[in-house]
């Protein structure tokens, strides 16, 4: 009776929402809401079971204090305080440690710090498969409740909990979790809420014992681990304006690297909506050539080569298991090839909003741009002087291989870089991308002192080239269009500034970006295409396309208004500085999957672009 009475005086758990902080280590991450609840980590690795899932299955959980087994599959980690008034999170500058203040009707208030342990340690970098939380008071003498409601199967099976002296094992049929923890145990297995008088530590990982004490050890995790990490933004190259953003951003795409690989993740979650009730419900927990070339790209433009070297580890797998033949448009973060796609009715999806789907069709597609994101994301290996492993005529001769498939399938239908499941055509991002990868070829070749290839690749460069102009342009729309032959307008036709294959003040690239932004602009915001697709119209505005807008702008020299653009993007994050996938035009909110990389990918590009030079106020 008491517990049930004292549940009335803690609020309910928050809505799901993309106001979200992202903490993690290159091995695992986990996603914290605004009142400090951990809703959703996958374990023990990015694209794993996922132990906390309220964010795709909010239920009910065991709130009244009930710790048998239940059929409720809602999981999540909170630490809450009694009459719960209101809450502030921000990330300790220049870090991926988070920091959440609650506070209750009173006054009274904690503190909780999140954080994954990465740090350099016995000449390698520490990255254990553990979350560190530690909880403090910071004004008078709150009463908070801990409740960490842990599922294994994606919810589908409450875990046999055993106790120690002082630590909790959380034991499943694949996985065996322990939490060490100087908090009362009694407590947190009732839910029993307490006055917190000092600081608690809680740290969640692999079912082995600490070394040392659990207050020292989370004390030495997280003083290591701030160090670690603004040691890491220190060497970063910034523009002068927007550091801010920058920095975060850049820190959230190291968060995106699986280092034992070097894959990179789209994005840490499956299955939220690109719209409310869209369907349009994806696994992204997996590495894109496409995309995962695009952060390489970006943080290689701050001078963050470290993530470039790990990657080429990761793509020089892909090129020689493709032996010379078709390569997926993407891979499992440990490069498994097959990622079945299926649903789990059993959950109900963000806000209600299912299916929710683990793995990706997509695995199955042809998606010809991928060759020349293959050869784009390995070039600079063959001409940067700062990487510990320069690349040579070995690997030259490897991506000419892919180099061959470029020429080949250029101007062959596809899926297209959308994934277009229900119709192919000849997309001219695709063959864009082929282009880009027998261009980039030709210059790899003169470094190497190739004459003879050079010339090669130079000759395919430009038949391709020339085909794509005749055969893209538009006579009816005045503009590049989404397919050879076609009318339709796509927003992806704006990557011909960035691969350098057309002067951003040709004519021709001028009227495509008025007609880009006539009819898939709302307001500052940027849709895909225009043409419907499996799911009908698409609703949402996609936001690489915007930043792919502000990047054109800028280039053809309306600068104003695209630093106008960027102002209005910077707006549409949340209150750490983060973006999703999608941006509605209307309500402002975010959607889809998240923290999307192409995304925080735009920020930076945007910001480096736009940016006043440093030489102007130092």
């Amino acid at each position: 009776m008491t517990v049930a009475s004292d549940s009335v005086r803690f609020a309910p758990p928050a809505e799901p929402s993309l106001a979200m902080g992202v903490i993690g280590n290159c091995a695992f991450s986990a996603l914290i809401d605004a009142r400090g609840r951990i809703v959703w980590c996958c374990l023990p690795r990015f694209d794993g079971d996922p132990v906390f899932n309220a964010l795709i299955e909010p239920g009910t959980g065991n709130n009244d204090g009930d710790i048998s087994p239940s059929s409720a599959q809602s999981s999540a980690f909170g630490i809450e305080i009694e009459d719960f008034s209101e809450s502030k999170q921000w990330y300790e500058p220049n870090t991926a440690v988070l920091r959440t203040q609650l506070f209750d009707k009173s006054g009274q208030g904690i503190e909780i710090t999140d954080f994954a342990p990465r740090f350099f340690s016995h000449s390698r970098f520490f990255k254990p498969m553990t979350l560190v939380r530690r909880v403090r008071p910071i004004h008078g003498a709150p009463r908070i409740r801990v409740s960490l409601d842990l599922r294994f199967d994606w919810g589908r099976r409450q875990p046999l909990i055993t106790q120690g002296s002082n630590h909790l094992r959380y034991v499943g049929d694949a996985l065996t979790l322990r939490l060490n923890t100087d908090a009362p145990l009694s407590h947190l297995l009732s839910r029993q809420p307490f006055v917190l008088t000092r600081e608690h530590n809680f740290l969640l990982g692999a079912d082995e014992s600490l070394t040392d004490g659990i207050a020292d050890t989370a004390q030495l995790f997280e003083q290591e681990t701030v160090s670690y990490w603004r040691k890491w933004s220190q060497r970063l190259h910034i523009p002068l304006e927007w550091q801010d953003a920058v920095i975060r951003a850049a820190i959230t795409l190291k968060l995106s690297l699986f280092e034992d690989t070097g894959a990179i993740v789209a994005a840490m979650t499956t299955s939220i909506p690109e719209a409310p009730g869209s369907q349009r419900n994806w696994d992204y927990r997996y590495c894109w050539l496409r995309d995962a070339f695009f952060v390489v790209r970006a943080l290689n433009s701050l001078s963050e080569v470290g993530t470039l070297e790990d990657y080429l580890r990761w793509l020089s797998n892909v090129v020689v298991q493709a032996r010379g033949g078709h390569i997926q448009p993407l891979y499992g973060i440990g490069l498994e090839r097959e990622l079945p796609e299926s649903v789990m009715a059993h959950l109900a999806g963000y806000r209600g909003m299912g299916p929710v789907r683990v793995g990706n069709q997509a695995q199955e597609h042809f998606q010809h741009d991928v060759y020349g994101n293959v050869v784009l994301g390995a070039a600079q290996a063959f001409h940067d002087h700062r990487l510990l492993h320069r690349a040579g005529l070995a690997e030259f001769k490897r991506l000419e291989n892919v180099g061959e498939q470029a020429a080949r399938t250029y101007d062959k239908p596809d899926a297209g870089m959308w994934e277009l499941r229900t119709r192919t055509r000849v997309h001219t991002s695709s063959a864009l991308m082929c282009w880009a990868a027998c261009d980039r070829l030709g210059k790899i070749a003169l470094v190497l002192e190739l004459p003879e290839r050079a010339a090669y690749w130079q000759g395919h460069a430009q038949r391709m080239q020339e085909r794509i102009l005749r055969e893209a342009w538009s006579e009816e729309r005045q503009a590049f269009a989404e397919s050879f032959g076609g009318r339709d307008l796509d927003a992806s036709v704006l990557l011909m500034i960035e691969v350098g294959f057309i002067d951003p003040k040709d004519p021709r690239f001028i009227a495509t970006v008025d007609a880009l932004e006539t009819y898939l602009c709302d307001g500052p915001y940027m849709r895909r295409y225009e043409a419907p697709d499996d799911f009908g119209k698409p609703e949402t505005a996609f936001n690489i396309c915007t930043f792919w807008r502000i990047d054109a702008l800028a280039r053809i020299g309306r600068k104003k208004q695209a630093r106008e653009i960027f102002a209005s993007m910077l707006a549409a994050r949340n209150h750490l500085g983060l973006l999703s996938e999608d941006t509605h035009p209307v309500t402002g909110e975010m959607w889809g999957n998240f923290p999307q990389t192409y995304s925080m990918v735009g920020i930076i590009n945007a910001a480096v672009r736009l940016s006043a030079p440093w030489d102007s106020q130092v």
